[in-house]
């Protein structure tokens, strides 16, 4: 044998030993990269994470690899898809906000909007995607589902090599084809007879089709599918949702208490979690127009509802429950394809959400109404606080979800797919930033159905794939500086190490957060801090502001320190660092 052969054979034993050192398993190869993105999905929705939604695949995965029981998103889509794809905060790729350009539109902007470069409102060239630094290791790229993270600047624009989804719009209506566009131009689109086409369905098709395609060139591959499962409008295939009436005709008080009770039972929270009271209804006006609003302005208790507005809401997070229930079975048809082909041992997977369950904007949820002529590549966009209800009865229940049918679940189902949480979506309380994470790779964790309390965030992701790929993040980038990627490496935490993490904090509409070690500032737009020991006090009931006025300060001027460098201040609209202060001064 001669030198090359016993030297590769000694490094190969190197990286075995210190891989089983650190309780992972030995990956000789760079893995190929699985992260699954869902829409609105609430902490408890999945089975692993104590819902009654049927989820047997994503439940398998958990079973087969790890659950983290503390990984933060940014509170909404836009904002966590740019915070996810760059290792940034929102706010310094530019997406603090929606994809509108906020940064332009305010006196005192500058030419370009530079006054406010938080809020631009698509991906800016200070950062790079995860796709743009795997490609400089070699990777094929894929992104399959909703973008938003920038009107004009499509993912071919931003390091992926393919694309079928869409690029404008916070959602879709599933049951139309002519939303979805096929990137680059000319790449093979699958076609569907009438009345076969789902979103969900069409989105893992084309992943499919990456999939086969980067087996035959070698390479390893990234593959991102982000779902517009389970944005709104709420849609579903009827044998994907068959039988939930039955289980939501219980209300959404028992579903929280029946959640809770399973979370306790799989080990995900303490014995002693409470369930927190009845969240605030987001929007009272709203709420007022509909007739839903209560003298507390908290969701109403279920049985106080009349008997035909029950049966309407039951059915309403059934087709909900139904879409989620689509989701796994096609995170199924991927995982099998993994499985046939030999790569599903090498490849990591991540799956997670963009933000809390969504409650807008109040307990009986809205109708939208039809696209009359849909545009390739560009989904719903518009405001949905002045829409009507509608109240499904008789034979028009059959109908909800399906196509010519675009509703949403309102904010009491929202409070039970975040349980034990309070709030949803938006906020940066527990229900809006806690997201569940399932992370397997069987070549690289040798740990099963284990819980990781380690905490994890968005951010992380970029750090990971650059970890376990061997890749380099630039520090510049086709004639422009990058920022620093603002993340930490998860793949000790696979391992159950413990992190040095000095802080993470948050801000979406004036709502903002920092978390420090177990303590947690939070508030609402405008509202005082709260504070809160989270190793104790997750379900944020037990506020100690005013028995810690000095740990309110201190953290409170780490929030400002870090909203002016990540650009967060100033903010479009005139608000400064000093309303950030108003609690703590």
């Amino acid at each position: 044998m001669d030198a090359s052969p016993r030297l590769s054979l000694l490094l190969a034993g190197l990286l075995s030993f210190l891989f089983a050192g650190i309780g992972l398993a030995a990956s000789p190869t760079k893995p190929n990269i699985l992260i699954i993105l869902a829409d609105d999905l609430g902490y408890s929705d999945l089975g692993c994470y104590g819902g009654e939604i049927r989820t047997p695949n994503l439940d398998a995965l958990a079973a087969d690899g790890l659950r983290f029981t503390q990984f933060y998103n940014c509170a909404r889509c836009c904002p966590a898809r740019a915070s996810l794809l760059t290792g940034l905060y929102p706010h310094q790729a530019g997406i603090g906000l929606m994809t509108s350009d906020r940064g332009a539109s305010f006196p005192g902007a500058g030419d370009q909007g530079e006054a406010f470069p938080g809020y631009r409102g698509s991906l800016n060239d200070s950062c790079v995607t995860i796709a743009q630094v795997l490609k400089l290791a070699g990777y094929r790229t894929g992104a399959f589902g909703k973008w938003h993270v920038g009107d004009s600047v499509p993912p071919t624009a931003r390091g992926f090599d393919d694309f079928y989804g869409f690029i404008r719009g916070y959602a879709v209506d599933s049951w139309e084809p002519r939303m979805m566009i096929r990137l680059p131009e000319g790449r093979p689109q699958r076609r569907y007879a009438p009345g076969e086409f789902f979103a969900t369905d069409a989105i893992t098709d084309h992943a499919l089709d990456f999939l086969s395609s980067a087996r035959q060139s070698g390479e390893p591959w990234m593959m991102y599918v982000a779902y517009q499962a389970a944005h709104f409008p709420v849609a579903s295939r009827p044998e994907d949702m068959t039988g939930y009436a039955d289980i939501y005709n219980r209300g959404w008080d028992k579903i929280r208490e029946q959640r809770l009770a399973r979370q306790k039972e799989l080990g995900l929270l303490s014995s002693g979690t409470s369930l927190t009271p009845r969240s605030q209804i987001p929007k009272p006006a709203a709420a007022k127009r509909i007739g839903s609003l209560t003298e507390d302005g908290r969701n109403p208790a279920w049985d106080s509802l009349p008997a035909e507005r029950r049966t309407d809401l039951a059915q309403r997070m059934s087709v909900y429950a139904g879409m989620v229930s689509g989701m796994d079975r096609n995170i199924g048809r991927l995982v099998a394809d993994l499985r046939a082909s030999g790569q599903l041992d090498h490849t990591l997977i991540f799956f997670l959400s963009d933000n809390g369950a969504c409650a807008e904007w109040e307990p009986f949820g809205f109708e939208m109404a039809p696209t009359p002529n849909p545009q390739a590549g560009t989904g719903l966009n518009q405001g949905t606080q002045a829409l009507p209800n509608k109240l499904y009865q008789g034979d028009d229940l059959a109908k909800m979800g399906a196509a010519g049918t675009l509703p949403s679940y309102g904010s009491g189902w929202a409070n039970a797919c975040n349980t034990p949480w309070r709030l949803y979506k938006h906020y940066g309380h527990e229900g809006g930033i806690s997201s569940p994470f399932i992370v397997h790779w069987p070549a690289g964790i040798k740990a099963k159905g284990e819980f990781r309390p380690q905490l994890g965030h968005l951010i992380d992701l970029m750090a990971t794939c650059i970890d376990v790929a061997g890749a380099k993040y630039p520090a510049d980038y086709e004639g422009h500086t990058i920022l620093p990627p603002e993340g930490m490496s998860l793949v000790p935490a696979f391992a159950n190490q413990t992190s040095d993490r000095a802080y993470l904090a948050w801000e979406h509409e004036g709502n903002r957060a920092i978390r420090e070690g177990k303590w947690k500032l939070v508030s609402t737009a405008d509202g005082p801090w709260e504070l809160y020991d989270m190793e104790i006090d997750r379900v944020e009931m037990n506020n100690l502001a005013g028995r810690e006025p000095e740990r309110v300060k201190a953290m409170s001027t780490q929030w400002d320190a870090w909203a002016i460098r990540t650009h967060v201040l100033p903010r479009p609209g005139g608000a400064s660092s000093a309303a950030a202060k108003k609690a703590a001064d």
